[in-house]
């Protein structure tokens, strides 16, 4: 499938009603635990997703059509939602992401990007050359593997509870 910008922000503009309908409502157990040491919980994943639509997304997209590749993106803080998402529960991490995400989405579309505007490349601070293009399409697979890890530590909760099924959940660890 080749990269079109309204097939990407079909994803881009689904992905909070998708996380609200997997995350709105449930216990701490579900939203709060991993699935391993140095992993993400749903809520973290959230949290890191909020500080993606702060830090990184349209602020990159904005630095290519401005600067190009004269100027290297900040670094993104892959952690920050540690300390960002602090004292607060999910239901507030999931309208905080909604808001951010309608605007960036917004913002998005009012850069009317054309296919000679995609083609023009930024500066990654560890993979070099992007083109915006790649980065877009990035943003929309980001989202996609968040969910997917956020699937991954659900289930991981009930790995024992499942008994001799687990054999047959390729989400689950053998």
């Amino acid at each position: 499938m080749e990269f079109t910008l309204e097939q990407a922000i079909e994803v881009l503009a689904g992905t909070p009603g998708v996380l609200r309908a997997l995350l709105g409502g449930l216990s701490a157990p579900w939203v709060e635990s991993n699935y391993g040491e140095k992993t993400f919980s749903p809520f973290d994943v959230v949290g890191h997703l909020i500080h993606g639509e702060r830090t990184d997304w349209i602020p990159r997209a904005r630095m290519i059509l401005e600067h190009g590749e004269s100027r290297a993106f900040e670094p993104f803080d892959r952690y920050a939602m540690y300390e960002e998402s602090k004292g607060k529960k999910i239901g507030e991490l999931l309208d905080t992401f909604e808001s951010h995400r309608r605007e960036n989405v917004a913002a998005l579309r009012a850069m009317r990007l054309t296919p000679d505007k995609l083609a023009l490349r930024g500066r990654h601070p560890a993979l070099g050359s992007v083109t915006l293009e790649a980065l877009l399409a990035t943003w929309a697979v980001h989202d996609l593997n968040h969910v997917h890890q956020i699937a991954k530590a659900m289930a991981y909760q009930y790995r024992e509870a499942v008994g001799p099924w687990r054999e047959y959940l390729s989400i689950l660890p053998r």
